[in-house]
This record gives C-alpha cells, sequence and structure tokens, in this order.
C-alpha cells in the first residue's frame, strides 16, 4: 500500500503546529532541522523495521503507528510540500538462529536452522512460500486493515535484485574500517570469528558465521571456509548478507533513510549503526528511541515466545483505535501489555474523542485523537462508557448486544444500534472480554452483618427516589446511606453538611458482593444504566444468599 492521504493545512492549525510540543512535532522538527539552509530531497524517507522470526506483536504494529504520526506531523510543518514514503522493511533474509516456541510443528522445522527466513517452510499451511512470507503477510495484512499508507521492502528481494550491491561493494572496500568499528564491541572469541559478511552456503543454504580468509575489495568478493572447502563468492546479488549490527547502517546509507526509531534495546547500538552508516557514504538517520512492551510479569515482549498480546487478541476485544491511543501515550515509558490494559484504552480513546470539538487548535494537537486520525478524527456520540458496558453485562448475565441494548434504549431514549452504532460495536467487545477475562475471574463474598444493613439501607434510599432519578441523585442517595455508617466514614473528606465524607470501602463492598469484582465505575451511573429495581432486585439475591457461593 502507497501513496498518502490529503490533509487540512489550515492558518490556525498551523500556527499552533509550529509552537506545538506533542512529541510528534518535536521529533519532526529535527528532520526539518536536518535539512536547514539545504534543499529537501525528493523524498523524505521514514522506515521502520521488522524481523519475521516471529508472528508480528503489537510492538511491531506500534513502531509503524508512531513513525507515521511523526511523519504527519512533518508533512503539516512543512505545508505538504515534500514528498514522504514510510518504508516498512523486513529483515526476511536474516537466518532462523532458533525455532519459535509458538509455531505448531517444531521439530519439522529442525532442518532448516540457520537458513534464511525466506528459506524456511512455512509451518502455518496455506499458500505463503516461506515462514517470512507467512509472517510479512500477516503484518502488512494488519497494516492495510489499519488503514496505514506505506510501501513493504523485503530484504531477501532489495538484496537478490541488487538494490543494495553499491554499498555492499563499498563495504568491502572499507572493510577494515567497518571492523574496526564492530572488534571493540565484542569478547576476545567472537573477535577471533568475526565477520560483518555472511555468506549463505552454496553447500547448505545456511546462513554462515564464519571468518572471511580474504576479502578482495577489486574483485568485489570474500572467501571462506564452507564445510571443510574454501569458497568464494560475490558480495552483491544476494549471495551473502551482512550482520544485523552493519546491516542497519547499510541499509541506511543505500536508501538514504531521514528517520527511523527503534525500542530502547537498540540504544547502546545506535552509535554503530551511525558510524558504519557514515564509513558507507550515508548520513544517518534522526532517531527516536521508545521504551519496550512488558508483559504481566514484567517481561519484554517477544515475536518467539509469544508472550504478551497479539494483534489479533487486542482486536478481538476493543476497537483498533484504542490501540491507536496506547501506542501514542507516553512512548519513552514502558508500558504493560497485557488484557486488563484494554477496557481503559477504549475509554480514554473515546474520552479524548468527546474532548476534541471543544477544544482550541494548541489543545488538539496535543490530543492523541488528531495524530491518530492525521489531523480528522470522526464525530462519535458515545453515551454509555465501556467500563460501564463491561459491568451492566457482568450484573445482567448478558450473553448477547439485544438483552444490553434492552437496558441502554430504556436508559436513554432514542439511542439505537442504528442511530449509534460505534456504541453496538462496543456491546460485542464488552461481551467478549466479560466471557473470557471477567467472568473466570469473579468471586462473589457474603455480605457481614454490618454490610447487609447498609445494602438493605440502600435498597430503601432508591426505593424512595422518584422515578426516572438520575445517576447523580442515585450517587448523592447512596453516599447519603454510607455517610451514617461509622465502617465507611472518611474523616479526611468532608460532606457537603460539614460531616465526615465516604470511604471508597463502601463502593468497594457494594461491587464485590453485588458483582463479584474488587472495582466498578461510578455506582449512580451503573445504577441508572441497570435500572433502580433492577438494582434492588439484585442487592435482595445478594441478601438472600443467591449470589455468594
Amino acid at each position: 500500500m502507497t501513496g498518502s492521504n490529503i490533509i487540512d493545512l489550515n492558518p490556525e492549525m498551523l500556527a499552533a503546529a509550529a509552537e506545538s510540543k506533542a512529541w510528534p512535532f518535536e521529533e519532526a522538527k529535527k528532520i526539518i532541522a536536518r535539512y536547514k539552509g539545504k534543499d529537501f530531497p525528493e523524498t523524505v524517507l521514514f522506515e521502520t523495521g521488522y524481523g519475521p522470526s516471529g508472528l508480528p506483536h503489537i510492538g511491531t504494529f506500534g513502531e509503524v503507528a508512531r513513525t507515521t504520526m511523526v511523519r504527519h506531523a512533518f508533512r503539516v510543518l512543512t505545508q505538504d510540500k515534500v514528498k514522504t514514503k514510510l518504508l516498512c522493511f523486513s529483515d526476511d533474509m536474516d537466518g532462523m538462529r532458533k525455532i519459535p516456541e509458538n509455531v505448531p510443528d517444531r521439530a519439522a522445522l529442525e532442518p532448516y536452522l540457520h537458513m534464511p527466513l525466506t528459506s524456511v517452510p512455512n509451518p502455518f499451511g496455506g499458500d505463503y512460500a516461506s515462514f517470512a512470507d507467512h509472517n510479512n503477510a500477516m503484518l502488512c495484512r494488519f497494516l492495510d486493515t489499519f488503514g496505514f499508507y506505506y510501501e513493504f521492502a523485503s530484504a531477501t528481494q532489495y538484496y537478490k535484485a541488487g538494490r543494495f550491491d553499491e554499498v555492499l561493494l563499498r563495504a568491502a572496500e572499507r572493510y577494515d574500517e567497518i571492523m574496526g568499528v564492530m572488534l571493540p564491541t565484542l569478547g576476545p572469541e567472537r573477535q577471533a570469528t568475526y565477520s560483518p559478511f555472511l555468506p549463505i552456503s552454496p553447500k547448505s543454504g545456511r546462513v554462515l558465521y564464519v571468518p572471511m580468509i580474504n576479502v578482495d575489495a577489486k574483485a568485489g568478493t570474500v572467501t571462506f571456509d564452507d564445510e571443510g572447502m574454501e569458497t568464494t563468492l560475490p558480495v552483491t546479488g544476494g549471495h551473502v548478507k551482512l550482520q544485523w549490527k552493519p546491516d542497519f547502517g547499510m541499509r541506511w546509507a543505500a536508501l538514504g533513510v531521514d528517520f527511523e526509531m527503534f525500542g530502547k534495546d537498540h540504544q547502546t547500538n545506535a552509535g554503530i549503526y551511525d558510524r558504519i552508516c557514515n564509513i558507507l557514504g550515508g548520513r544517518a538517520p534522526e532517531h527516536f528511541v521508545y521504551e519496550l512492551f512488558l508483559d504481566e510479569e514484567g517481561q519484554k515482549i517477544s515475536k518467539s515466545k509469544g508472550n504478551g498480546l497479539t494483534i489479533d487478541e487486542w482486536l478481538t476485544y476493543a476497537p483498533t483505535e484504542s490501540l491507536g491511543l496506547y501506542m501514542y501515550q507516553r512512548p519513552r515509558q514502558a508500558k504493560k501489555l497485557y488484557f486488563d490494559v484494554i477496557p481503559k484504552a477504549v475509554d480514554e480513546y473515546y474520552a479524548f474523542l468527546g474532548a476534541y470539538p471543544r477544544q482550541d487548535w494548541k489543545e488538539r494537537l496535543g490530543n492523541p485523537v488528531w495524530h491518530m486520525h492525521d489531523g480528522n478524527p470522526p464525530a462519535i456520540d458515545l453515551p454509555v462508557p465501556f467500563a460501564l458496558l463491561l459491568n451492566l453485562v457482568s450484573a445482567s448475565n448478558a450473553h448477547d448486544k439485544a438483552v444490553l441494548w434492552g437496558f441502554i434504549s430504556r436508559h436513554a431514549p432514542g439511542v439505537t444500534p442504528k442511530t449509534h452504532p460505534e456504541l453496538d460495536r462496543l456491546t460485542g467487545y464488552a461481551i467478549r472480554y466479560f466471557d473470557d477475562f471477567v467472568k473466570p475471574t469473579k468471586v462473589y463474598r457474603a455480605a457481614d452483618e454490618m454490610e447487609r444493613e447498609a445494602l438493605a439501607k440502600l435498597s430503601d434510599a432508591l426505593g424512595a427516589l422518584p422515578q426516572g432519578a438520575d445517576g447523580e441523585a442515585i450517587q448523592n442517595a447512596a453516599l447519603n446511606v454510607a455517610r451514617k455508617i461509622d465502617r465507611y466514614q472518611d474523616h479526611s473528606k468532608q460532606s457537603p453538611e460539614g460531616g465526615p465524607g465516604v470511604s471508597v470501602a463502601f463502593f468497594q463492598m457494594i461491587y464485590q458482593v453485588l458483582i463479584g469484582q474488587e472495582r466498578g465505575p461510578r455506582f449512580g451511573s451503573f445504577a441508572a444504566l441497570y435500572g433502580i429495581a433492577e438494582t434492588r432486585a439484585l442487592i435482595e439475591r445478594a441478601l438472600a444468599g443467591q449470589l455468594a457461593a
């Protein structure tokens, strides 16, 4: 997928963009400063890298999403007068150094260890010619679904088509300079065998990590030992590839990359990439180093391990926009990426979207939705937050959207699946998320005597409310009950009447006893949506011992 979308360049927005401190603008300004005093190239090139040793994970998507945000900011700052391109580059000529843990038949791949990933059979079935082809297709499928404008590039195709030949010949000429950069970074044993060139064995087809017997810069060849046979190959035409650190710099020099971001695990090597790029006649691109995503245990997510969330898993339970928001927020801060983060990301996205029309341009350009939607965020009315939907599913034990819509339409007359398709979409996500993650962990507990008395008083207070009481009236009624009970008084707070405030323990008790969860949304909002009569009936069931096991 190539090309680019049309962007709005109104004067007010351009003035605000010039002053904006949002991180995509800060990065875009570095690219502009890169060409200060000289002309921009025909095309400013943004690049992202992907290692197809495993299925694409959300971190991979995040790199493309964030780079796209910087690219859009650059287009705005240059008033879209400079051509840009985003190249998603797959290092699919890399050797398969270990067999991923999340493939169907690991034993079947053992004969292909150390072969280029494009030479490893596809273990997932289907029409893809290789393991890399399958994984590349999975990456492109998602990027296309999300609507990114990009060009996909395969290292195997670029090497074999001669796209890197000129710079590879230069690498042979400047072999000693490259070794001078690399050897000080290696231990004594590795120094003895290291070469930046990795030949592809004509015998076995494997990527060979062997020392060079000779590098002939004039002939453009390397000579090495291939299983006891001295072999000479040209460095061009895909007969060799470069080690991954020199490969970074070579690619930047060959393609003229202007911007590339990478994870913190690359940070210590960034200087190496830059020096090799310069040795090979290029200019190192502008960098942005982001923090890594972690799984629930705080470990770095890995394609080969398959820990953390996959792209498809996130999209089973939430819209793509919530994922885009998670990528925008705090890119320099390590974040855990597991199922519990999804509901918050969903509600935060719609909260930012709801705030956007009321903001001035300075605030809008600091709002994540402007960056996520290339400056054109949609207008969506969402009368019920996702967290509230989840609790509605939990209380009603709904298994289909029609049940939820019965509550929603009664609470908000005129709101239907046709008038609010986005809310209808979220009801489906809420049911799936509840069934898979909330329901298995629900633990109702029985109320003690004081809690039973409090719940009975709460039910009476709800029953005394006028018909059609809103969430605010319900919340106040609940607070009035709690203020009169010593256990739930919080003397660090003050009620409107000057007495003690209400401890969060009161509402925690309500959710633990009535819904079997540790926490929930604002009680008044929940009871208004679920219904006062239904909430009172739920209290009666709890007091009758019908909820707790």
